[in-house]
């Protein structure tokens, strides 16, 4: 049950990061869901690190750094998609 969780909150955390990039991602909903969990993932280790991992109610800046994160790693691996696609 535990990838099964892992797989939507990837999906849904890879979805909300490509939402807030600006323009198009060439990558396939395969690759938005597997940045998605590792910006997840990421994002949650940012959390603890900055002391914010656990608070009461909602885990908002949490789950914020694990869009912030997944966000990036798209940003990072459209250009590489798109140049590999053109090859």
């Amino acid at each position: 049950m535990t990838i099964l969780w892992a797989i939507i909150a990837g999906l849904i955390i890879g979805l909300l990061a490509r939402l807030v990039l600006p323009g198009r991602q060439p990558i396939p909903l395969w690759a938005t869901v597997l940045i998605g969990i590792i910006g997840g993932v990421a994002g949650n280790g940012l959390a603890a690190a900055f002391g914010v991992g656990d608070t009461s109610g909602i885990d908002w800046i949490r789950h914020f750094f694990q869009v912030g994160a997944a966000a990036v790693l798209i940003a990072l691996v459209t250009p590489l998609w798109a140049g590999r696609r053109r090859a």
